[in-house]
C-alpha cells in the first residue's frame, strides 16, 4: 500500500523533532504536526527557559559574595519584564532554528494540532483532512498537574504560566516537592519574593538518594524559603486582591500568587489512542515495548508521554534509537542505567546511579564515601553553602555504582562523572586519576573517608 509518509510525528518536541531529523536523513518522507510552537516544554516552558531564569536569579548571591572579595556593588534593582521579555525573544529565536533545521532536513511541518484516527492515519483537526503514515509516531510530551478539587476555579499557576507573568510575585506560594517546585522557589527568592513551598510527603526528591534530599531541604533555609512538609493545600481563593491558601492543618496564607508544581501528566488526551487502539497506562501513558512500539504494530510513542524517563536528552536518545532500528537496518535500544540527572535549586544537584536505598533493597554490598565541605570560594565571602558528595561503590569489585552531589556546579561534574561510572569505573581506578587543584571536584578522586561503622 502506498502511504503519504513514511514517518509521521506527533508532536515537535525535542524527540519529536530529533526523530524527524533523522529519519528524513536516512531517506524516509517524514512529517511532523505541532499545534504550538516547534521546541516543546523543553525549550519553551521548560528547561531553557528555567535555566536562563536560575541564572538571572544567581545575580543576587554574587552581589553579595562580592563584598567579601573587595568589591563594593551599589544599589541594585530586578526588572521582570526586562527578563520575560528577553528570554522570549530568546525562545523565538530557537524555535526558529528548528524550524529552519526540519526544513533543511525536508521534513514537511504542519502547524496545526494532529490526532490519531486509525492505525495508518492521522487527522488534521484545523484543516479537515487526513494524511496517511506507515508508521506513526506520538511525542505529544505531558502538561503540568494540578489539584482540581482544591482550585477548582483554576486561581493558582502551573510552570507553563510562570514565563508570562504580568507582574512580578512579591509573595509566591508553591505547591510541590520535586525538582520544578524546588528549582522555582529558589529563583523567586533570590528574585526577591517571599517564598513558601507546601509539600505533602516527608521527603523532598523523593526518588533521589536520602543525602541529596536532607541536604536540599536545609538550603531552603539558607535561601529564606519557608517550607511547611506533611500538608496540602484544600481551598483557594481570591479577595481583597489577594490569593489565599487554605492549608489541610488549617493555617491560611496571603499571597500575590500560587503555583501547582505537583507534577506532570502525559498529554494523551483527545488524541485519538484509545479508537485507534492504543493500550495506555492508568494515568493516561501510553505503554510500549523496548522498542517504543505500541500493542499497535504501526503506531510508536516516546518521551514523556511514556512516563518512562521524563528528561529530554532521554526523549533525544530514544528517538535515534527508534529512528536507528526502524529505518537504518541498526538495531538499537536505550539503555536506561547510570542516566546523569541535575536539579537546578541553588546550590544545584547532579546525581547519577542507584540511590543508597536503591543499593539495599538490591540486596548489594555496599560502601559508602562522603565529604561535606564549604567551597574556597564561599570563604572570604562568608557564605554558609556547603559542597555534599557520596560516592556508593561496590565492596568486592570496587565498581563505583552511585556519585551524588549538591554543590556549585554540581551538574556539569556529574556529566564526565557519568561517562566514567557507566563505563564501570572502580574507586581505584578513581583514586589514581590525578586531581586538579584547587577544585570542588578534586574531592571525587580524593574520597576517603567512609561513613562511620564501616570497615
Amino acid at each position: 500500500m502506498s502511504y503519504d509518509y513514511d514517518l509521521f510525528v506527533i508532536g515537535a518536541g525535542s524527540g519529536g523533532v530529533r526523530a524527524a531529523n533523522r529519519a528524513a536523513q536516512a531517506g524516509a518522507k517524514v512529517g511532523i504536526a505541532e499545534e504550538r510552537e516547534t521546541g516543546g516544554t523543553c525549550v519553551l516552558r521548560g528547561c531553557v527557559p528555567k535555566k536562563l531564569m536560575v541564572y538571572a536569579s544567581q545575580f543576587s548571591d554574587l552581589f553579595k559574595d562580592a563584598k567579601g572579595y573587595g568589591w563594593t556593588v551599589g544599589d541594585s534593582e530586578f526588572d521582570w519584564p526586562t527578563l520575560r521579555d528577553t528570554i522570549q525573544a530568546e525562545l523565538q529565536r530557537l524555535t526558529g532554528l528548528y524550524n529552519e533545521g526540519l526544513a533543511g532536513n525536508g521534513v514537511e511541518r504542519i502547524p496545526h494540532r494532529a490526532v490519531v484516527k486509525d492505525p495508518h492515519t492521522v487527522h488534521i483537526v484545523e484543516d479537515n483532512r487526513d494524511v496517511t503514515a506507515e508508521k506513526i509516531l506520538v511525542a505529544v510530551g505531558g502538561r503540568p498537574s494540578l489539584d482540581r478539587a482544591a482550585d477548582p476555579d483554576r486561581i493558582g499557576i502551573v510552570s507553563d504560566d510562570v514565563f508570562h507573568l504580568e507582574e512580578f510575585p512579591k509573595r509566591l506560594v508553591v505547591a510541590g516537592g520535586g525538582y520544578i517546585a524546588l528549582e522555582f522557589a529558589h529563583v523567586f527568592a533570590r528574585l526577591g519574593a517571599e517564598v513558601t513551598l507546601v509539600y505533602r510527603g516527608q521527603t523532598l526528591l523523593r526518588n533521589f538518594d536520602a543525602g541529596i534530599s536532607a541536604r536540599v531541604e536545609s538550603d531552603l533555609a539558607l535561601a529564606g524559603i519557608r517550607y511547611i512538609p506533611e500538608t496540602v493545600f484544600t481551598r483557594l481563593w481570591e479577595e481583597g486582591g489577594e490569593k489565599h491558601v487554605e492549608l489541610m492543618n488549617g493555617e491560611v496564607i496571603d499571597c500575590d500568587q500560587i503555583l501547582w508544581a505537583i507534577g506532570r501528566t502525559p498529554n494523551t488526551e483527545g488524541l485519538g489512542l484509545d479508537l485507534a487502539g492504543v493500550e495506555m497506562g492508568s494515568k493516561g501513558e501510553i505503554l510500549t515495548d523496548d522498542d517504543y512500539r505500541t500493542n499497535v504494530e504501526s503506531i510508536f510513542a516516546l518521551g514523556d508521554v511514556t512516563d518512562r524517563e521524563n528528561l529530554t536528552p532521554v526523549a533525544i536518545r530514544e528517538a535515534m534509537a527508534l529512528v536507528s532500528t526502524q529505518f537504518k537496518d541498526t538495531p538499537k535500544r536505550m539503555e536506561y542505567d547510570f542516566i546523569p540527572k541535575a536539579v537546578f535549586t541553588q546550590p544545584p544537584v547532579g546525581t547519577v546511579g542507584l540511590s543508597e536505598k536503591e543499593c539495599l533493597a538490591r540486596g548489594l554490598d555496599i560502601e559508602v564515601y562522603e565529604t561535606d565541605f564549604r567551597a574556597m570560594r564561599n570563604i572570604l565571602a562568608k557564605n554558609d553553602e556547603r559542597f555534599y558528595a557520596k560516592m556508593i561503590v561496590e565492596k568486592g569489585s570496587e565498581k563505583v555504582l552511585a556519585l551524588h552531589m549538591v554543590g556549585a556546579d554540581a551538574p556539569e561534574m556529574i556529566q564526565l562523572a557519568a561517562v566514567a561510572i557507566k563505563a564501570g569505573l572502580t574507586k581505584t581506578q578513581f583514586d589514581e586519576t590525578c586531581a586538579v587543584h584547587p577544585t570542588a571536584a578534586e574531592e571525587l578522586v580524593t574520597l576517603a573517608r567512609k561513613r562511620p561503622g564501616q570497615a
